[in-house]
């Protein structure tokens, strides 16, 4: 069993965890402490979980020396810096830590970190020294004091990131087409958090919903749960890399994802209705639901990285990594930019220095024989195996037929019904 942990807050907008009965060392001022017992097996990347929320507010609004209203995807790195799923980031990335993540992977500290969370504009009239409120759909989420500012070599940060500086790919059309001509860095202090079709907990109550000294596997979704996943994140808890009395976390993304893709209150209401439909059954004891205020960039094995270090924040020890994990297709050609396993492959070679192991998803199977099994066991024993694609499973719930519920939960599927067109 671990030592007890203790969450101590201060107005330095830091949370440290240390053990109880040791003085933290805290680089700034503080105030009374409040601690809360934690015993959460996975420590916050870098050793500190960040809170970067004000105490007063409204004089960090009367600092503010430019506004700008930020869009969706902007809204989520912002919410995620403040409340620490971006730990040990107290801000968007200076030009410094920025050129350190595109070419290194890695901090200048030497902290594996993968994607740089940065922020853009093309107004000339923001510069370094200026106090930037960052407003989003009536909600002043936090303040910006910049303290780097320079114009990035995109094409660059396209092939270290995404492997390609191909428009088709759909996050070097973000990097070439949404962002402005600039890059601004620097500390952020938090004011308030948007409403959002998820309510999406923070990694200090994560933790505190987390059972004491377990395992706990994450799981990263951005589309309904249907048969097979559930199989897949409730069977990661056999794996041979994960201990006995472990949980899943099931945490989908609830950001911007693709054109395609279902709408977020629809996906939130799939969900909703998995948890109660599942909460009484042996799997549905051992799993926990929260989401994630994330924005996908499909940038394949990097991204599967900063999932894992996201997960790592919210007390994840382990993280199921699927085939082509984050993976995209040309939008030209359809085809893959990644290869089925990059992303596991890296995630397996980065395990120990990101202090998250990685579980590789079951290549599952539905047979009529025995349920759902792996692939290689089903062509071993010559089963008769079912197979719905996406789009049959699409027209059938156009059409009104029936669902198969060996491939999707009656509860999802009445909610796609009525909710989805």
């Amino acid at each position: 069993m671990l030592s007890t942990i203790a969450l101590l807050a201060t107005s330095a907008s830091a949370y440290v965890l240390t053990p109880v009965g040791r003085v933290p060392s805290l680089h700034t001022s503080t105030s009374t402490n409040v601690a809360v017992q934690m015993a959460v097996k996975q420590v916050p990347h870098g050793g500190t979980l960040v809170n970067l929320f004000a105490e007063d507010k409204e004089a960090v609004i009367a600092s503010a020396t430019a506004t700008v209203e930020l869009n969706d995807r902007q809204s989520c790195d912002v919410e995620l810096l403040c409340n620490g799923g971006f730990s040990p980031l107290t801000g968007f990335l200076t030009e410094e830590e920025y050129s350190s993540v595109v070419d290194e992977m890695k901090l200048p500290s030497g902290l594996i970190f993968s994607l740089p969370v940065v922020m853009d504009t093309s107004d000339a009239a923001i510069d370094v020294g200026s106090k930037v409120l960052l407003t989003y759909q009536g909600t002043n989420m936090g303040l910006l004091t910049v303290a780097s500012k320079w114009a990035p070599d995109k094409p660059k940060e396209c092939l270290e990131c995404y492997g390609t500086a191909s428009i088709e790919h759909p996050g070097v059309r973000m990097v070439a087409m949404e962002r402005g001509s600039h890059y601004i860095g620097g500390t952020i202090e938090g004011l308030e958090v948007p409403v959002r079709d998820f309510p999406c907990k923070t990694p200090a109550e994560t933790r505190a919903e987390l059972p004491e000294d377990a395992d706990v596997v994450a799981f990263q979704c951005r589309n309904p749960v249907h048969r097979a996943h559930y199989e897949l994140f409730t069977r990661a808890l056999d794996a041979p890399n994960v201990a006995e009395d472990a949980v899943v976390l099931v945490h989908p993304t609830c950001g911007p994802t693709q054109e395609e893709d279902i709408p977020g209150p629809v996906r939130h209401k799939t969900y909703e209705v998995l948890i109660e439909e599942t909460k009484d059954t042996e799997s549905g004891k051992k799993t926990r639901w929260a989401y994630l205020p994330y924005s996908m960039h499909m940038a394949g094995p990097r991204e599967a990285i900063h999932h894992m270090m996201i997960r790592k924040n919210f007390g994840c020890t382990h993280f199921i990594i699927g085939r082509d994990m984050a993976g995209s297709k040309s939008s030209v050609t359809g085809e893959d930019f990644y290869g089925a396993f990059e992303a596991q492959d890296l995630a397996k070679s980065k395990a120990d220095e990101l202090g998250v192991q990685a579980v590789p998803s079951l290549n599952l199977v539905y047979t009529g024989e025995e349920d759902y099994v792996t692939a290689d066991y089903a062509k071993e024993k010559g089963y008769d195996v079912k197979k719905l694609s996406g789009t049959k499973f699409r027209k059938m719930l156009r059409d009104g037929e029936d669902i198969p519920e060996w491939f999707a939960f009656k509860s999802v599927v009445d909610v796609l019904r009525a909710e989805w067109k």
